[in-house]
């Protein structure tokens, strides 16, 4: 049960939204000598896929979940020594500071170990230290793979050098993050009901890699709007194309808008590393995609300027929309 020292209004994120059918996910094996043309493929076409052969060991995905289950089973008067978060440490039902709300409690670490927080910190004094070591662990590991899939991107669309976008990730001042996300099962009054435990929305970051125990509730959003069912998958992850590559693709790639239903039979964990750029670095259509800057549809910025933008912002807007460049318009008299 998730539950919060004040009341907060609920409603709208209890619905009707109706069931979707799953549709086939493009599916990436990293060993494949293939894996920089689909990867492309699918950024292209979807914004999001997913990856096997990753690399990452079961037991240690197996074990983090564990440790963060273990987090969330404490009592809520522990949980709430670490939050609310600000906006790393714990929340509860509130996402974000502008209203948004959710079926939903959720963890935020910083990945960055030379960085750390109060919130932080009294997460870790609640749990044994092998949860601290599990988390360590586990980013370091998905880190590589957030880099390797990075690097087969630049190789799939011929930029040069190849570490362009994995370098972002890999420097260490890299504004990368940490999610763990618990959407628990229904209360039985609202058991029947459509519980949204995560509004739609984008991702900010480059890239997204999630993975998940076995429980549904995952949905994206296709081109046309309709809404498909993710089938879920613990040992795989799952990537999204973030609002800072559909910039620095120009477009080409999409940030894929998705969603969490929350589930009225099992509880949900899932565990999303957002591969971050510094906050000082600049953010602008790559020079070798779009060598015009006539030809380039957003403004350049810096992620520290676009990170503060989307935190003012709420959680379904379409943050890219300030930053987008406007046709300059003529104007005729009539007169």
């Amino acid at each position: 049960m998730v539950v919060l020292s004040q009341h907060v209004a609920l409603d709208n994120h209890l619905s009707v939204i109706p069931t979707y059918k799953p549709v086939p996910v493009p599916v990436v094996d990293l060993t494949d000598p293939e894996a920089k043309t689909l990867i492309v493929k699918a950024c292209e076409e979807f914004g999001f896929f997913k990856v096997v052969n990753h690399g990452v060991r079961p037991d240690l995905m197996t074990r983090l979940e564990q440790e963060a289950v273990g987090f969330f089973a404490l009592p809520q008067s522990l949980k709430n020594q670490a939050g609310p978060p600000e906006p790393y440490g714990y929340g509860s039902k509130r996402i974000g500071p502008n209203g948004d709300v959710g079926w939903i409690e959720y963890i935020l670490l910083n990945a960055n170990p030379q960085l750390t927080s109060p919130k932080t910190s009294a997460i870790f004094r609640q749990t044994p230290q092998i949860f601290r070591e599990a988390v360590e662990e586990y980013m370091k590991e998905v880190k590589k793979v957030t880099c390797k899939v990075l690097e087969m991107v630049t190789e799939g669309l011929g930029i040069e050098p190849r570490d362009t976008l994995s370098k972002m990730v890999r420097d260490e001042k890299s504004d990368s993050c940490l999610r763990m996300n618990h959407y628990p099962t229904a209360e039985e009054e609202v058991e029947k009901m459509v519980k949204v435990g995560f509004g739609e929305h984008t991702d900010p970051q480059i890239i997204s890699v999630l993975r998940s125990n076995n429980t549904a509730g995952l949905q994206i959003c296709m081109k046309d709007g309709s809404w498909v069912a993710v089938p879920p998958d613990h040992s795989s992850f799952f990537i999204n194309v973030g609002d800072a590559l559909q910039v620095m693709t120009n477009g080409r790639f999409k940030s894929v808008k998705h969603r969490v239903l929350a589930d009225t039979r099992r509880s949900r964990v899932s565990m999303i590393y957002f591969g971050g750029p510094p906050l000082s670095q600049k953010i602008a259509p790559l020079p070798c995609l779009v060598p015009k800057q006539e030809d380039w549809l957003y403004k350049e910025f810096t992620w520290s300027q676009y990170k503060s933008s989307a935190y003012k912002s709420k959680l379904g807007d379409y943050r890219l929309g300030l930053f987008e460049k406007q046709p300059l318009l003529t104007h005729r008299s009539n007169v």
